[in-house]
């Protein structure tokens, strides 16, 4: 451009990079699978905090709502982070593909709930049903850390060792559950 100087980007020029890299970071099928991760463990964490005190529907809307939420945040706050590095807004566009890139973030809560709703039907407790849909939230959990592992990969012990620090994550959660309900409650 003859007004400009040299050196310097055009401002056109610096939306169509920043959207771009935008488009490519949401693309990442890493980010996939770390939705998924935060996903599976937002929904355990929920399942043990309110599993025991919470009807079944409350329970499902719980998780639900609890994940659209921290599922836009997530997106939010990428956004200003990007904003205030590249000093651009992203177009409707990339923000409707990082949303739906990241959408495992709620969708690995389907299971879990699913499970949760089909116990509870079945005659279970909300306690049994709730722990039903936690033990699903985990093997959720380890197969998205299994998936990650495997897209990096992984073989063997290694592959071995990803997985089984999810299983870890989730069984530790259980544990705390079991620790506040019988022991400090």
């Amino acid at each position: 451009m003859p007004d400009q100087e040299p050196g310097l980007e055009s401002s056109e020029h610096q939306i169509q990079r920043a959207v771009g890299a935008r488009m490519v970071a949401a693309e990442s099928p890493g980010r996939r699978r770390a939705a998924g991760i935060y996903g599976a463990i937002i929904t355990a964490a929920i399942l043990v905090a309110a599993g025991a005190k919470l009807p079944t529907v409350a329970l499902v809307i719980s998780v639900v709502v609890t994940l659209l939420v921290y599922w836009l945040a997530e997106e939010y706050a990428e956004l200003l982070g990007e904003q205030a590095e590249k000093g651009v807004l992203p177009t409707w566009s990339s923000i409707r593909g990082a949303l739906a890139v990241t959408w495992p973030m709620v969708s690995s809560s389907y299971l879990p709930l699913l499970a949760l709703v089909v116990a509870r039907l079945a005659g279970a407790t909300p306690l049994v049903a709730a722990n039903v849909g936690l033990v699903v939230a985990i093997v959720v959990l380890t197969v998205h850390a299994w998936w990650a592992g495997r897209a990096a990969q992984l073989h063997g012990r290694r592959l071995f060792l990803v997985t089984s620090a999810a299983a870890v994550l989730g069984l530790v959660m259980i544990a705390l559950k079991d620790l506040v309900l019988i022991h400090l409650h």
